[in-house]
C-alpha cells in the first residue's frame, strides 16, 4: 500500500485542521506574537508580518515538495485561528513520519484542542495512510510537552543529545517519542476517553 500525505482536512469537535494557505497570514500573525508559546521551536515568534508571510509560504514550499503537511487549527464554531501544526519528517517507504512544530494561541492552551489535534492526526495517520510509526519530539527542557506527548500515550524512546540548533544558536537536546501501529488501538481509546 503506498504511503501518500497530502494536505486536507480533518473534522473534529473541538478543532478543525485545515491546509494552509497565504490567506491564513495576517491571522497567524495576529495570534503567534507570544514569544513564551515559541521559546522551545526553531524560530521565534513572529514580531512582524512579513515574518507570518515567509513562515507561511515556507510551509507551502515543503508541502509541494512532499517533505511537509502543514495545517492552522480552527475553532469549529466560531473560524477563529486557534493554532498550527504539521505532518513533517515524511517517510513514504517506511510508512513513518512525526508530528510536530504545534503551537497555540493563549486561548486554546490547556484546552481540549491539543489532545483533539494529536488524535485527529494520530487516526488519519494510522487509520488512512497506514502508518507504522509516528515520532514525536521535544526539547529536553520542555517538561509541560514532555507530559503532553506522554498523556498521549507515546513512548519515550531516548534522548538525541545536541540535536539541533534553535533560536539564539542554542544546541538542543531532543527527546525522542513514538506511537507504532500495534501501539494504536490503546492510544486510541485513551484519547477517546479523554476527550468524550
Amino acid at each position: 500500500m503506498s504511503f501518500i500525505v497530502k494536505p486536507l482536512t480533518l473534522q473534529g469537535q473541538h478543532v478543525k485542521l485545515a491546509p494552509i494557505a497565504m490567506h491564513h497570514v495576517d491571522a497567524l500573525f495576529e495570534i503567534g506574537q507570544s514569544k513564551q508559546d515559541w521559546a522551545y521551536l526553531p524560530i521565534t515568534a513572529f514580531s512582524q508580518r512579513a515574518e507570518a508571510e515567509h513562515w507561511v509560504q515556507q510551509a507551502l514550499a515543503l508541502a509541494e515538495q512532499g517533505q511537509h503537511i502543514t495545517f492552522v487549527l480552527i475553532d469549529p464554531t466560531t473560524e477563529r485561528l486557534l493554532g498550527s501544526t504539521r505532518y513533517l519528517n515524511i517517510r513514504a517507504r517506511d510508512h513513518g513520519l512525526e508530528i510536530g512544530y504545534t503551537w497555540l494561541a493563549p486561548e486554546a492552551q490547556r484546552t481540549a484542542v491539543n489532545s483533539e489535534t494529536k488524535y485527529l492526526l494520530l487516526r488519519h495517520a494510522f487509520e488512512s495512510l497506514d502508518a507504522y510509526r509516528v515520532e514525536l519530539k521535544t526539547d529536553l527542557r520542555n517538561l509541560r510537552s514532555q507530559r503532553a506527548i506522554e498523556r498521549l500515550g507515546a513512548r519515550k524512546e531516548g534522548i538525541l543529545r545536541r540535536h539541533m540548533v534553535t533560536q539564539g544558536g542554542y544546541i538542543r537536546d531532543s527527546v525522542l517519542y513514538s506511537i507504532v501501529d500495534q501501539d494504536w488501538p490503546a492510544v486510541r481509546a485513551g484519547l477517546e476517553a479523554i476527550l468524550a
